[in-house]
């Protein structure tokens, strides 16, 4: 098999990268190593950023988005048990956030490519990647009990944190950067109407919560449990109980709870690889940088790293330049630190550290208040939860 792109990943930044060259006629064929169900089954963030919002309008499936998406102008901050709203528009001059989950994302990427024709190999065993120091690499799998060879020009990995591809550098030539928290969040989907019609962060001396929602009639909620916890631990019950104690006396009146249909702890990092590009193989997304959920840039950055990757490449088809394909790296990369440091400090101000005493929890408390009584704090926050531009801090 022969392409031009070999992209290792179904998820939706591989799909997206799939679509974006597909729209400028390169071919790129696409190997996950899971079953299409079972990465529509994943359940993930769901806010996004204008930046990314403007990138599935350029891929061509935004449609259902703009039909099912909320659009969110603001967010609360709940902190000493009292509300106080961040005006996303007001701060922003206009910009906002959506809310639209990553499942939702995926299926209009995978449909859009199934009915172009273009190739997904899904139930891929045993990927491996060949040469992508040279000007010939190559993708090898197994499927169906028969051995695969995909010849290609460039390995694009859009694999996770767990992938393939990242394993696949040498490790003297990448420098991997981590934090990871003492802490986990316990999240539960329910077909039930949100809280609150945007989102609210907690600030508690019992834990970080957060009221999130997918629709109008099924809402996600977090609360921030030790990581030596087990989801078995948790019934129900007991999850709704412990969000009612982190909430306000308003939000704790109005929330509807039911049963759950999805419940899962997930630990936090914070995790960047250096460099991105090995050759003619470029990492995107997870299996290049983990943000902390905290402030929802994991899909968001993957989506740009995917934008700046298909520039590149496009580039180098139709106009014969490198020039994007070497800066590359860099490009994502400025980017990148500072989506992770507002989640790293985002992070930080809201959920409990135990081992900070209570002047950790005195210190929290009196930013929260600098920021929401300050237009500069209050802009600073906003600015980065609605999104950097793609080109803020370049040179001209």
């Amino acid at each position: 098999m022969r392409t031009q792109v070999a992209i290792i990943g179904a998820g939706p930044s591989g799909l997206l990268l799939g679509q974006l060259l597909h729209k400028a006629g390169i071919d790129a064929v696409i190997v996950e190593r899971q079953s299409g169900e079972y990465v529509l089954g994943r359940i993930r963030a769901g806010v996004l950023e204008q930046v990314t919002m403007d990138l599935l309008d350029e891929a061509g499936v935004g449609q259902r988005m703009h039909q099912e998406g909320l659009i969110h102008h603001g967010f609360d901050m709940l902190f000493k048990g009292e509300r106080h709203r961040i005006n996303l528009d007001h701060l922003t001059g206009g910009k906002k956030v959506m809310v639209y989950g990553q499942t939702e994302v995926t299926r209009d990427l995978m449909e859009a490519r199934q009915a172009a024709g273009l190739t997904t190999v899904y139930e891929a065993n045993n990927v491996s990647i060949h040469d992508f120091g040279t000007e010939k690499p190559r993708v090898r799998f197994e499927k169906d009990g028969q051995s695969h060879e995909i010849e290609c020009d460039f390995i694009a990995g859009c694999d996770g944190f767990h992938g393939v591809c990242r394993a696949s550098v040498p490790q003297s030539a990448i420098k991997e950067f981590e934090k990871v928290y003492p802490f986990g969040w316990l999240g539960v989907l329910s077909d039930t109407p949100p809280v609150h019609e945007e989102l609210i962060y907690v600030n508690s001396p019992r834990g970080f919560a957060l009221c999130s929602q997918r629709s109008q009639t099924r809402s996600r909620y977090y609360l921030q449990v030790p990581l030596t916890d087990k989801v078995e631990q948790w019934s129900d019950q007991a999850f709704w109980d412990e969000l009612k104690l982190r909430l306000d006396p308003q939000a704790r009146d109005q929330l509807v709870s039911g049963p759950s249909i999805e419940k899962s702890i997930a630990p936090l990092r914070s995790f960047v690889t250096e460099p991105m590009r090995f050759g003619r193989l470029f990492l995107a997304g997870d299996a290049a940088h983990i943000v902390p959920p905290t402030g929802a840039k994991g899909l968001n950055l993957a989506a740009t790293d995917v934008k700046y990757l298909s520039t590149a490449l496009i580039e180098y088809f139709q106009e014969k330049s490198p020039a994007g394909i070497d800066h590359y790296s860099e490009r994502c990369l400025r980017r990148i630190w500072r989506a992770e440091r507002f989640s790293w400090w985002f992070t930080s101000l809201m959920h409990h550290f135990p081992e900070n005493g209570d002047i950790g929890q005195k210190l929290q408390e009196a930013e929260l208040d600098y920021i929401i009584h300050s237009d500069a704090g209050s802009r600073s926050v906003a600015e980065n939860y609605v999104g950097l531009p793609l080109n803020f801090g370049e040179s001209a």
